[in-house]
């Protein structure tokens, strides 16, 4: 494993050794049992002392991730949690080592990675639940697949060189027309050239940090944030610095005095119908954080996957809307609002940080497929999307006055969750006595996912929390798991 060292980070590296094990275990990326590098190999690879390397192993023993046996080596300890998601067929000793003879991939081991941790891979990839609360995304049958499917059929049958042509690397022109006309109306005034199409928001993310981060460079995130973005900024070797979040957003005066401390390379806010609290930053906030930007030269990546998905009224306007400097990139998802499986969204960004995003879109993969581009895009230009989004919100909004009512009904006496004006999510704040890690265990034996809270965290993780999101089930469904969700509570408390 390759582990970024910062040493000028003000964090003693025995510590940065901890966090960064610590990280890979949550993440999966280190079973339980599995053997860990020795003391002197470790200090080898890492290029620290032998007191160092034992200074890191023994916090990491002290927290209980790992377990030492004299003579025999360090293994990554069989937690509770651990061992509820480790394979049956995973075969180790009696001290934790693994069968070689069992395993013909123990070779593996020995061949490093650069992944500092991979929490959206752990919590979302072949997730066995049957009630899916952990899922950000809406409902199956509440999408509108059909339409889509009729563009994608009529298309084929029109124009086969879709399926034999590489598009434009940026994206295609009219997609990327249609895309600039409806953020026009909501107050984002860029155009098709300022626009960039990416395979998802996460892609979007991806790019900006592959282009702009490096390691050591300050990230700022809110603390809790969109756990995937955290993956990213990690995978970079970033400084990833944390700003507390509210009912209004991102504490922006905490942000400048962080700013004071650690000018950032790039700040991360997904301010619309957050994610995972579903706050919503003020306008009056949005208009500071460009601003501090502004002042101090830092990039901004504001995440906008939600904003179509208002309750009531629409959201205060985008960052990106105060934005004469081209320090706002902003990337608007239309995945989650209309096809997971088209990934369509597009980054709005100008100057030469919309071209060396191109560059590095173009690196990554040519472009992204050029039917499901035309797809979206016919879909976008009709008069039927507009009737769609209304009515999804509609849907939405009573969605979670049901899943709020539900959790009124059946959670136990402390638990308190917010009530966001948009979005998919409810941030549940647990009880006392009540752990995120165990009652995400105890859902899992009862064929229910929920996210824990913690994995949310770039730091200094809260495990008082779990994310669930109301949309993604059918109301039967939903009311089930949180009526057990509710039992589970009450259970784990008192454990």
């Amino acid at each position: 494993m390759h582990i970024e060292l910062n040493r000028r980070a003000g964090v003693p590296l025995a510590e940065q050794i901890a966090r960064a094990f610590e990280a890979r275990i949550a993440s999966g990326l280190l079973s339980p049992g599995e053997k860990l590098p020795s003391v002197r190999a470790l200090a080898r690879l890492l290029g620290v002392s032998l007191v160092t390397a034992s200074k890191g192993y023994a916090a990491l023993e002290t927290s209980g991730a790992i377990r030492c046996v004299q003579g025999k080596g360090c293994f990554v300890a069989r937690s509770k949690t651990a061992a509820a998601r480790a394979a049956p067929s995973d075969l180790r000793d009696e001290d934790g080592a693994r069968h070689a003879a069992a395993d013909p991939f123990a070779w593996q081991h020995a061949v490093p990675d650069y992944l500092p941790r991979a929490q959206l891979w752990h919590h979302y990839q072949n997730v066995p639940a049957t009630h899916q609360l952990h899922l950000s995304a809406i409902q199956r049958e509440l999408l509108p697949s059909r339409d889509i499917m009729k563009q994608i059929r009529s298309l084929m049958s029109e124009d086969h060189a879709l399926l034999t042509a590489y598009g434009s690397f940026q994206g295609d022109d009219d997609l990327r027309g249609a895309i600039a006309r409806l953020l026009g109306k909501a107050g984002v005034r860029t155009s098709a050239a300022e626009l960039l199409v990416t395979s998802g928001a996460q892609q979007g993310i991806d790019l900006a940090a592959r282009t702009f981060v490096g390691p050591g460079d300050v990230v700022v995130v809110e603390a809790p944030t969109y756990n995937g973005a955290i993956d990213v900024f990690a995978s970079r070797g970033a400084r990833i610095v944390s700003v507390p979040v509210d009912q209004d957003g991102m504490d922006v005066d905490r942000l400048a005095r962080v700013c004071d401390r650690a000018r950032p390379k790039l700040v991360y806010t997904v301010p619309t119908y957050h994610n995972p609290t579903g706050a919503t930053m003020s306008a009056a906030r949005r208009k500071r954080l460009y601003e501090l930007a502004a002042a101090i030269d830092c990039l901004v990546v504001e995440d906008d996957p939600y904003s179509d998905m208002h309750f009531d009224r629409p959201p205060p306007p985008a960052i990106k809307s105060f934005d004469r400097t081209g320090h706002i990139v902003y990337i608007k998802s239309y995945s989650k609002l209309l096809s997971p499986g088209c990934r369509i969204a597009a980054v709005a960004a100008s100057g030469t940080v919309l071209s060396r995003l191109v560059a590095a879109k173009t690196a990554a993969d040519l472009g992204s497929p050029l039917l499901t581009q035309k797809a979206i895009y016919a879909y976008l230009a009709s008069d039927r999307f507009a009737a769609y989004a209304r009515s999804i919100r509609a849907t939405l909004a009573d969605r979670c006055a049901l899943a709020e009512s539900l959790l009124r009904r059946h959670a136990p006496k402390g638990a308190k969750w917010t009530s966001p004006q948009g979005g998919l999510h409810l941030w549940v704040a647990l009880p006392d006595g009540c752990d995120d890690r165990e009652l995400t265990l105890a859902a899992q034996r009862e064929d229910i996912a929920v996210l824990p809270g913690s994995v949310c965290y770039a730091s200094d993780a809260s495990h008082r929390y779990v994310r669930l999101c109301f949309s993604y089930m059918p109301e039967e469904s939903l009311a089930f798991s949180l009526a057990r969700l509710g039992r589970l509570m009450r259970e784990t408390r008192a454990t």
